[in-house]
């Protein structure tokens, strides 16, 4: 019996070692995560200048982060069923392009309507990458190292952007205000959509769309050998598949997906809420600005520490014990930080909350990308994205809750929602740590 192209291609991919375009694909593909990252977390360090400046009032800051997070919860359900049916390049490309240019527009604002506009345009393009990045990676990395390159991808683009984008603000709000801090990101947003011109296609991808010739191309170009003189590979149902990528994650894998909508929603509410309100919350317990920033920043590089620490754990401690105890962590260290009275401890604690929290996350969305089949990847991960809109669409409001009933209350809540993450994680699939993609979802006709 013939070995099919996509089984041929999957092995492959599965057993090869990770070579120079392995790692120059992850570090482009890590790219278009990190502007997402970027734009969260400069939004966040500039709402003190927006409201302090009158341009926008706490009311304004929760419809502008609103809308942005509605245009890229569009975006990452409006991605999947392209993606999946005419590749991780093209669509990739098309929505950093839409990013960068609608960003540079929104440095234009004469008010906070014509942001909020503007900034939804570009959170459709936005809200694309994450869900791509994770499909594209995960398409790329060996079987026995995707926990440690999947990993990389969050350092590269899910960890250090926090950081190195606070520093920029502080280094930079005084000289170019807000408005030319969005116009430097969509710059660099515009810049990174060139690179990745040269992005080749996943192989996984053309294999099991009709294009395997193009799909053995990209294999010798990776340096992987392929098939032995002589030998032909047949075609499968998987192939050339035609099947709908939406109807696939809801027919076969409901239970992954259910669970994953869930997981996504309460986790990134907590993380959107931390990363819009912490500035300003600190600053109201009597932090002057640039110190709130400056202490959210030595928090913030908990997130590194936290990518660092999951190249080496995934591996060989696996995604949902590690997910899972991080966002147990998490809830001591957001229940804590509520009750932090001196700047040390508020440091201190606000660290270890930032670490977990974003362990548990980050090590969530791996375990998630690697659970769909690849003719339906980007589709499921997209709808556990498009989930995560949803909560973090609805976290800006939580400061309604602290106004009403305070910090130990919004708190509280947080710790509730991580929770809840972590017994929604355990239902998404079996431990995938050192199991071959297609054994873990195989694709289907």
């Amino acid at each position: 019996m013939k070995q099919s192209v996509e089984a041929f291609v999957a092995a492959a991919m599965d057993d090869a070692r990770m070579g120079p375009l392995h790692w120059r694909v992850v570090t482009l593909i890590s790219a278009g995560l990190a502007i997402d990252l970027v734009d969260i977390a400069v939004f966040g360090s500039l709402v003190p200048d927006l409201i302090r400046s009158g341009f926008a009032t706490p009311a304004h800051i929760a419809l502008i982060a609103s809308a942005t997070l509605i245009g890229t919860f569009l975006g990452s359900l409006g991605q999947g069923e392209l993606t999946d049916r005419f590749g991780r390049k093209t669509v990739y490309q098309a929505n950093l392009l839409i990013f960068g240019v609608m960003t540079i527009a929104a440095s234009l604002a004469p008010s906070y309507l014509w942001l909020a506009g503007a900034r939804f345009v570009a959170g459709v393009g936005l809200g694309a990458e994450p869900p791509l990045c994770f499909s594209y990676a995960a398409e790329y990395a060996p079987a026995r190292s995707r926990g440690k390159v999947m990993a990389f991808v969050h350092l590269i683009g899910g960890a250090s952007p926090w950081p190195v984008s606070i520093l920029f603000v502080l280094a930079c709000r005084s000289i170019l205000g807000w408005r030319g801090i969005f116009v430097v990101i969509g710059i660099v947003a515009l810049i990174i959509w060139l690179l990745r011109f040269s992005l080749p296609e996943s192989p996984r991808w053309l294999a099991t769309h009709g294009r395997g010739a193009e799909a053995l191309d990209v294999l010798n170009r990776l340096g992987i050998a392929g098939p032995a003189p002589g030998t032909e590979l047949g075609a499968s149902a998987a192939s050339d598949t035609k099947s709908d990528p939406i109807a696939v994650v809801f027919r076969r894998h409901r239970k992954t997906v259910v669970a994953s909508l869930v997981s996504f929603f309460t986790l990134f509410c907590v993380v959107y809420l931390v990363a819009t309100w912490l500035p300003q919350l600190m600053s109201e317990r009597g932090f002057p600005i640039t110190k709130a920033l400056t202490f959210t920043f030595g928090m913030t590089l908990a997130y590194p520490c936290s990518s660092v620490f999951m190249m080496f754990a995934l591996d060989r401690i696996g995604r949902l014990k590690v997910s899972v105890t991080a966002s147990c962590l998490a809830v001591v260290f957001a229940l804590l930080f509520a009750q932090a009275g001196s700047q040390p401890m508020v440091l201190i604690v606000g660290f270890c909350m930032f670490f977990f929290m974003q362990t548990g996350v980050n090590a969530m969305v791996i375990f998630t990308a690697e659970c769909f089949p690849t003719n339906a990847r980007a589709s499921g991960i997209g709808l556990a994205f498009a989930a995560s809109k949803i909560g973090a669409s609805l976290a800006p409001y939580a400061i309604f809750i602290y106004q009403a009933y305070g910090l130990g209350a919004l708190f509280g809540g947080m710790a509730a929602l991580l929770i809840v993450a972590a017994i929604a994680t355990t239902q998404i699939h079996s431990e995938t740590k050192g199991r071959p993609l297609d054994a873990i979802a195989a694709p289907t006709g």
